[in-house]
């Protein structure tokens, strides 16, 4: 069975959906493993990343993204067709082969409010939270990793994406703004699991847009690491550069290293993928 691992963060712009993509690409060309990377956020970044935004669009218009999914669960019906869904082989990199997609949508916004209404209306705090996990079943056992990447809050969709998942990383740049909510998003997800009866394990916090040179930066990295409540800082940080924020658009590239920079960014990024690799198979 494939480990399951959500990136999640309360905190816009800190590198959440290409952290997650990167992990993907690299735990598939570097490390060989087959990976499935889910999309739950409603922005659609991850989605339009890999396969860019007029093929994001015709697959919207045909109902093959994550909202038939949850519309199904929301009104009876059964109209989710997991195999026709995934979009194997999406990475923009030319030697990627290993990693597919459940694209997101637009539509997730207003499938949200509808699923809250759900779960009030049954009135339990597991309610509606296994849509995800059933709607991926048929398709898990093929994969190595799947990796998720939740929206900016800890709503019904995000909850789904928590429910099936092993372990959980947390994205951060080393500032007061960023790691303000991450206390938060550990009860939270402390106390789902608790719920649900079993544990989401956290692996990390991943060092994003890393400056060197700034001293609050620094001074929060050592604050992070001196803190009882967060298990485990990853000890290689990601490098604020323009090849990293460039590699969000959609575009071929040659090799990782075209994608994601060759100035310590593609080092970087395969020993952050390395160590997550190494937490997943020592505690998951």
């Amino acid at each position: 069975m494939p480990k399951i691992i959500t990136t999640i963060s309360l905190k816009g712009g800190v590198g959440k959906t290409t952290i997650t993509a990167a992990l993907a690409e690299f735990m598939s060309l570097e490390f060989g493993q087959r990976v499935l990377v889910v999309d739950l956020d409603s922005q659609i970044n991850l989605t339009t990343m890999m396969i860019g935004e007029n093929e994001w669009w015709e697959l919207n218009n045909k109902g093959l993204t994550l909202a038939t999914a949850f519309r199904d669960a929301i009104e009876g019906t059964s109209n989710f067709d997991v195999q026709a869904s995934i979009q194997r082989g999406v990475s923009s990199v030319k030697r990627v082969t290993g990693v597919d997609l459940l694209p997101s949508s637009l539509d997730l916004i207003s499938l949200q409010e509808q699923l809250s209404a759900l779960r009030v209306a049954e009135g339990s705090t597991t309610a509606a939270v296994n849509i995800l996990g059933n709607a991926i079943a048929p398709v898990a056992a093929f994969y190595d990793y799947i990796l998720i990447d939740c929206p900016p809050n800890i709503g019904p969709i995000t909850l789904n994406g928590l429910a099936m998942s092993d372990g959980y990383i947390i994205p951060t740049i080393p500032d007061v703004l960023s790691t303000y909510g991450i206390p938060q998003i550990q009860t939270h997800i402390a106390k789902f699991g608790r719920e649900l009866g079993r544990d989401i394990v956290e692996l990390g916090l991943v060092i994003t847009k890393y400056k060197s040179n700034s001293a609050i930066h620094n001074a929060t990295v050592r604050n992070l690491r001196r803190d009882r409540e967060i298990q485990n800082v990853l000890p290689v940080y990601l490098a604020e550069s323009n090849a990293i924020a460039a590699s969000a658009l959609f575009s071929k590239y040659s090799t990782l290293k075209v994608k994601y920079g060759n100035a310590g960014q593609f080092d970087q990024l395969r020993e952050i993928t390395k160590h997550i690799m190494t937490e997943a198979e020592a505690k998951l």
